[in-house]
């Protein structure tokens, strides 16, 4: 199996190709070139040139594209995440490329669950133009399937940690470094979360594995919990003391809609977003290597 990887100077591509057999990487930072086997491109758009980049390739793990950011318009987020993602299959299609693995979201599926976990049965109801970006590829690359017969395997996973994540673990770990308490000793809420360790394994099972294509596999350790235990774990991972101060929940959230205008930032910590992953089971055998608090370790062995 030959993988293609594009996105590998990215926090999950870097890991990904640091850890697994890749045949060709692709980057947008000339800087990230290391050892040959590297494709530089300039934009991912419809427009890419991807001529000779497929050579003996059976495999593509796409992870480029437009994250999350609040200085990208729909237009960016369309352009790059859906016409340049579907692009790049149709290209890979027609030079016989066997299969396209494609790491959305889980926002696709909504910002918070309420009743019951997402599961890969769930309606869609992407709640962003992120999310919605990552719908429509989902949708274009299921109908390019069909009518080339390219294998697709699509991706969403929750909240990716790790080292040198970026986003909000990053911002977490950076906290916890800074202050030795935090206000969740209250809050119960339940969130799945994915090591970067345990995405990264998922990936390549997906990339291989004779009954990944056609399903949308939900991301995540296989286990909820909340935010203060998720924030406990990275605090014992870097090795740092915690205290959980007792704030109410209720007036958590008055303090990011009236003072500090983080409405959203407050629901990513105190609400609730459970993913039921358990097709990762029954479809692929699969199981996430390591647990949370293993993975969390990792933290302390980067530095």
């Amino acid at each position: 199996m030959n993988i293609l990887l594009t996105g590998s100077s990215g926090f999950i591509g870097s890991f990904f190709s640091s850890n697994y057999p890749i045949k060709r990487c692709v980057v947008r930072n000339s800087n990230k070139v290391r050892h040959g086997s590297e494709h530089l491109i300039t934009n991912l758009d419809e427009n890419t040139n991807w001529s000779g980049v497929f050579n003996d390739i059976d495999t593509i793990i796409h992870l480029a594209g437009l994250a999350h950011n609040h200085l990208f318009s729909e237009e960016d987020y369309q352009a790059v995440n859906v016409s340049g993602t579907l692009h790049l299959a149709r290209e890979a299609a027609n030079a016989g490329v066997k299969r396209f693995v494609f790491v959305s979201s889980i926002g696709v599926n909504g910002a918070t669950t309420i009743d019951t976990p997402f599961s890969n049965n769930s309606i869609p109801n992407p709640h962003n133009a992120f999310s919605r970006s990552k719908y429509d590829a989902e949708l274009a690359l299921n109908n390019l399937a069909e009518d080339t017969g390219i294998e697709v395997v699509i991706v969403r996973p929750t909240l990716v940690y790790g080292a040198d994540a970026p986003g909000n673990f990053g911002s977490l770990v950076r906290l916890i470094h800074k202050i030795p308490f935090l206000p969740f000793a209250l809050v119960n809420n339940k969130r799945s979360f994915i090591s970067v360790q345990n995405l990264c394994d998922l990936l390549f099972t997906c990339a291989s594995h004779p009954k990944a294509p056609g399903n949308t596999f939900l991301a995540s350790d296989g286990e909820s919990v909340s935010i203060k235990e998720f924030t406990n774990e990275i605090a014992a991972g870097v090795g740092q003391k915690l205290i959980q101060i007792p704030v109410p929940v209720i007036f958590m959230k008055l303090l990011g809609r009236l003072f500090i205008n983080k409405s959203s930032k407050i629901q990513l910590l105190v609400g609730n977003l459970e993913v039921d992953s358990s097709n990762l089971q029954h479809v692929l055998g699969w199981r996430a290597p390591y647990t949370m608090k293993q993975a969390m370790n990792f933290l302390s062995r980067s530095k």
